[in-house]
């Protein structure tokens, strides 16, 4: 059916909000809960409130079905922000720390494992596999490559509820300004940099005033995705034991499930792999030769600004950016976006996220509820009526025309064909000591961008740091793996 959708200029480190100290309560619905596999039912005469990580205003259209089906159930809701994953995933360690525990807590892939291998989130298999025919549509319409990136050493910890890739968004008045024909799906580094460098345009003093490509300086997007398509990675990359009783349940006949296993793991560091120096010997040299602005840490509100003024080509976003440009008074046709350009292979990484359930949670069976609703198909179409295209939906039935017919690209095909065509396709690295190797991951960026080292320099520091992180953190990385 069709819906309409509302856009809104936010950008995917701020929906992925972790909660926090602030809320607001919301009386919701339900009959009473089915038995949990562990720690049993609670009775249906019970009123039960659960503490909810997310934003108010984006959950209410929730409301109505949650009170229908759960009558006893209240939903305080908590909100706290960052201005990346890894801060706001500290302030919920802290949180933690103090004794203040929640229901459900909200993780991109870039604190998936390090809540599950802290042991602050509550596996989920067993309710899987009890709920098994209720949940076969939604696993139906979710890529595998979403499902695998939220596992931990065998086991599921997040239904997945939106991803965002890197693809190459552009400017399409830059581009016909310029004489430029529209990137073609295959096209290389070189097709990028030519163009690139046609659409930056210099002062008589020597300034930039269009940037030809930006960046900011963070784990997901940044300069991750040259290191993706130049064929390396900051750790080396293995997966997990197990898994078998998800993908033979739900995937058994999806050929994009092959080779499928329990989940990521990044054990050994590899920051200055030749592919990752080359990498960003590259974006330096962008840099330096002003195609690209100075880079900054978190968010991309400047590069969004500069998108707008028609100041800057393209830049690596996902599904959120479409809202964003248009609310930014984009109009449809103004930009567009294609896959993010072929190196060595065409490789892209991604980024996922979804509700994770607190271990220490009393109130597992109705939390679990509550995200089997959220995660459903009409629970994601409520959801994203409400709150438009701030993100791109993990379910493929709802990438559409008509979730784009507002705002644009064009080319919305391309949010989903990164997955299904390039099956290769992976999370961004984090392992469950994802936090401190983004600080240093992005210091040593920083150090490299503004000339204090050279690339190769900054990435030896960065793999001497590295090794003494996994080297002071055996019990938090990955314990069953023999050292």
């Amino acid at each position: 059916r069709r819906m309409d959708i509302k856009h809104r200029a936010l950008s995917r480190r701020d929906f992925l909000r972790v909660t926090g100290l602030s809320a607001t309560t919301i009386a919701l619905a339900a009959c009473a809960p089915s038995a949990a596999p562990a720690g049993g039912s609670q009775p249906a005469a019970d009123k039960i409130t659960l503490k909810v990580q997310a934003n108010p205003a984006e959950e209410k259209p929730l409301a109505k079905p949650l009170k229908d089906k759960y009558p006893n159930l209240d939903v305080e809701y908590l909100s706290i922000t960052g201005i990346d994953h890894e801060e706001v995933a500290s302030k919920i360690l802290s949180m933690v720390a103090a004794g203040n525990i929640i229901d459900l807590g909200y993780a991109a892939t870039e604190a998936t494992q390090l809540y599950a291998g802290q042991n602050l989130a509550q596996a989920l298999d067993d309710f899987v596999k009890r709920d098994a025919g209720e949940l076969a549509e939604y696993f139906k319409d979710v890529h595998p490559s979403l499902i695998e990136a939220m596992m931990y050493e065998g086991s599921l910890y997040q239904l997945p509820h939106d991803f965002n890739a890197a693809n190459m968004y552009y400017n399409t008045k830059l581009f016909q300004d310029a004489g430029i024909e529209a990137p073609k799906a295959d096209w290389s580094k070189d097709d990028f940099l030519q163009v690139a460098k046609k659409i930056t345009k210099k002062a008589a003093d020597g300034t930039t005033e269009v940037f030809g490509y930006g960046w900011t300086n963070r784990l997901w997007g940044s300069w991750m995705p040259w290191i993706f398509v130049n064929g390396g990675n900051l750790f080396s990359e293995d997966k997990a034991p197990g898994g078998d009783w998800l993908w033979n349940q739900f995937y058994k006949d999806d050929a994009a499930a092959k080779d499928r296993k329990g989940g990521w793991r990044w054990i050994t560091p590899k920051a200055n792999d030749p592919a990752n120096v080359e990498a960003l010997e590259f974006v330096v040299m962008l840099t330096k030769e002003g195609v690209a602005p100075a880079t900054e840490l978190g968010g991309g509100q400047s590069l969004q600004g500069f998108f707008a003024d028609n100041k800057l080509g393209m830049t690596p976003a996902g599904g959120f950016w479409a809202g964003g440009l248009h609310n930014a008074g984009f109009k449809k046709g103004s930009f567009d976006v294609q896959l993010f350009p072929k190196w060595k292979n065409q490789r892209h990484q991604f980024g996922t996220g979804g509700h994770f359930m607190f271990s220490q949670s009393k109130n597992k069976e109705m939390a679990w509820n509550y995200v089997k609703l959220r995660e459903s198909k009409l629970g994601m179409e409520l959801w994203y009526a409400n709150s438009g295209i701030v993100t791109t939906p993990s379910r493929r039935s709802m990438l559409n025309e008509q979730a784009f017919a507002a705002t644009g690209p064009e080319h919305w095909q391309v949010f989903y064909d990164t997955l299904d065509k390039h099956p290769d396709t992976g999370p961004i690295p984090a392992p469950p000591i994802s936090n401190p190797m983004t600080t240093l991951f992005t210091n040593y960026t920083g150090k490299a961008m503004n000339g204090e080292l050279q690339p190769q320099d900054a990435l030896d520091q960065l793999q001497k740091e590295l090794e003494a992180l996994v080297a002071r953190s055996p019990k938090i990385q990955y314990p069953n793996v023999k050292k």
